[in-house]
């Protein structure tokens, strides 16, 4: 292992692009992987490799990765070894005749409007959780978050009155995201009626909390969803993102611009957002097969 190495580089990045915790343990994880593989097969150290080695790197990680993970690995080599480029660590970048591999466009899971109508009418509003689950899940909806940027707003982020909440996205940018007036008036009978009485005197900063009084989790959200989805009768695989990709392919299919659409999901490259032109062209196709006399 040669942990001081990837230290530096991580710390060049932080300090360079203020990149967020967990961009900057993918990179770790990454390269550590990379160094263990060097030292398993090899017994080289990472600066010395050179374009064959990696390329075998590569070839024994395609086996059992997919060619999006091969993608990352690869992106992530790149930035190491041009940095050490820079630093006069190396002679040479060892990845820069390296082809990045296709990737094949997928469509992304969704859920249907009627789908998404039965699932944000699953919680049983009469009870203080039900009440904050219908809210967490109209708020996901209608504004297309990640999940991490759900449950950690804060109640400062949420201007009712302006029908907006601040969101902090990766790489810790923040956005302004409109919640429509189904998503404000839930929020406000979860804030009057179930926050106090699941909170129970104690306090806390965050907007959606658990029966313990602490922050709403990924992992309990996560089984939140796939509790109501149940309920829902939707036989799916079920995850919190679902919603997200809900969101951005219902507001295409409805006529939204795609660079309106980039900005609401935070999306920083336009190319991320575009995958959903393509599913609004899937129905189109089906449409059309479904009713034109020549479909």
């Amino acid at each position: 292992m040669h942990q001081q190495i990837i230290d530096d580089f991580i710390d060049h990045l932080w300090l360079e692009d203020g990149l967020s915790k967990n961009t900057l343990n993918s990179y770790r994880f990454d390269l550590t992987i990379f160094d263990n593989w060097l030292g398993e097969h090899k017994k080289i150290k990472m600066i010395d490799v050179s374009e064959s080695e990696i390329q075998e790197f590569l070839a024994f990680k395609f086996s059992s990765s997919k060619s999006r993970s091969i993608s990352r690995l690869l992106a992530t080599l790149r930035r190491f070894f041009r940095y050490q480029l820079r630093e006069n660590k190396i002679k040479q970048d060892p990845t820069l005749k390296i082809q990045t591999p296709k990737i094949p466009k997928s469509l992304p899971k969704s859920l249907s409007e009627d789908e998404v109508e039965s699932l944000l009418n699953a919680p049983n509003i009469d009870s203080s959780s039900g009440l904050r689950d219908r809210s967490m899940l109209e708020l996901l909806y209608a504004c297309g978050l990640r999940v991490t940027e759900l449950v950690d707003i804060q109640l400062t982020e949420v201007i009712l009155n302006d029908g907006v909440i601040r969101v902090t996205g990766k790489g810790s940018k923040t956005r302004l995201v409109p919640m429509g007036e189904e998503a404000v008036d839930w929020i406000k009978k979860y804030i009057d009626q179930a926050r106090g009485d699941i909170l129970r005197k104690k306090t806390s900063k965050y907007l959606f909390i658990t029966n313990r009084g602490g922050p709403m989790t990924r992992q309990a959200f996560w089984y939140v969803i796939k509790k109501y989805a149940v309920v829902a009768s939707i036989n799916k695989p079920m995850s919190p993102h679902i919603l997200r990709h809900a969101f951005a392919t219902h507001l295409i299919n409805h006529g939204a611009d795609l660079r309106v659409v980039q900005m609401l999901l935070g999306h920083t490259d336009i190319s991320t957002t575009q995958i959903y032109t393509h599913v609004a062209r899937e129905r189109l196709k089906k449409l059309h097969q479904e009713h034109h006399p020549r479909g």
